[in-house]
């Protein structure tokens, strides 16, 4: 019996190529892969879903709706979603509750201003209704209350004794800002003009013994606030003026009683601190 034409044609050697057909799928597929790791790596879901859409269509998938793409691509949402959840858990505990201590802070600070300005605003008057406006002034800065006092209302030139008239506006002030629970700090200063006599050799201790001795008078008429009171002397060394007038040096020998604000206060020693020693009676006198 004699061969058919499709024999002779080769109709049973044709079959050897089709391993071509399916290699052609595979690449196809390896290509369709790639291509959908390439587009997950990126974070923009609008062009995601785009190229989601346009493989369904041809793969044959559009209607089904579901396949490879989508399940890689709701995969991809749920980590998305599950990342940013945790970022955010983690970003709350990491904050601080700011606000809430910011407020605090400021209702503090408010606090505390309205107490100085109404310090500030009783020795005014009281300066009003004695007529020594030029010689007691009063202004406020980083440190808090300052209470200026010229040192010829205080004291006689070169001495630190403190005249009847001192004491008397000293009750005044202690009479306002003892009432408080805030530090007090008394500063010495002087002008530049050399001082050497039989009780002071130096701009130093004469501005030190100044400010000691209104500490002194304070805590003896008023004990219960010594652990709030300190003293400081500068010589002529903070000055509010120039030293080449007569009116320059005037401004510069004086006293400062400052109500110091609660963070300055902090970094003041307090009598429970180790070293400190509470001052009971007046600095020795320095002799020549």
């Amino acid at each position: 019996m004699g061969r058919s034409r499709f024999e002779d044609e080769g109709g049973h050697g044709g079959g050897m190529e089709r391993w071509l057909i399916t290699y052609a799928d595979l690449i196809t597929l390896l290509l369709a892969f790639f291509v959908i790791m390439y587009a997950m790596s990126s974070v923009d879901a609008t062009k995601y879903e785009m190229m989601a859409k346009s493989l369904e269509v041809a793969l044959g998938m559009e209607k089904a709706g579901q396949g490879l793409v989508a399940d890689m691509s709701g995969q991809q949402q749920g980590n998305d979603r599950s990342t940013a959840k945790k970022e955010g858990e983690n970003k709350k505990k990491a904050e601080p509750p700011a606000p809430k201590v910011d407020a605090l802070v400021d209702m503090k600070e408010a606090k505390e201003n309205r107490e100085l300005t109404y310090m500030m605003k009783r020795i005014k008057e009281y300066t009003d209704e004695k007529k020594i406006v030029g010689n007691l002034s009063t202004t406020t800065d980083g440190r808090g209350l300052v209470v200026n006092l010229s040192d010829s209302v205080l004291f006689e030139s070169g001495k630190a004794d403190l005249s009847p008239k001192a004491k008397g506006i000293l009750d005044a002030i202690a009479d306002i800002l003892l009432d408080s629970e805030k530090h007090i700090k008394v500063e010495g200063h002087t002008d530049n003009v050399p001082i050497r006599n039989e009780r002071y050799p130096s701009n130093w201790q004469l501005s030190t013994d100044r400010a000691t001795n209104v500490i002194m008078y304070w805590i003896e008429k008023h004990p219960e606030a010594s652990g709030r009171l300190s003293a400081a002397g500068y010589g002529e060394h903070r000055t509010i003026a120039k030293n080449d007038t007569a009116a320059g040096r005037a401004k510069n020998r004086r006293v400062d009683i400052i109500v110091l604000r609660d963070s300055i206060a902090k970094g003041e020693p307090s009598a429970g601190d180790k070293g400190v020693i509470k001052v009971k009676e007046a600095l020795p006198r320095v002799k020549e």
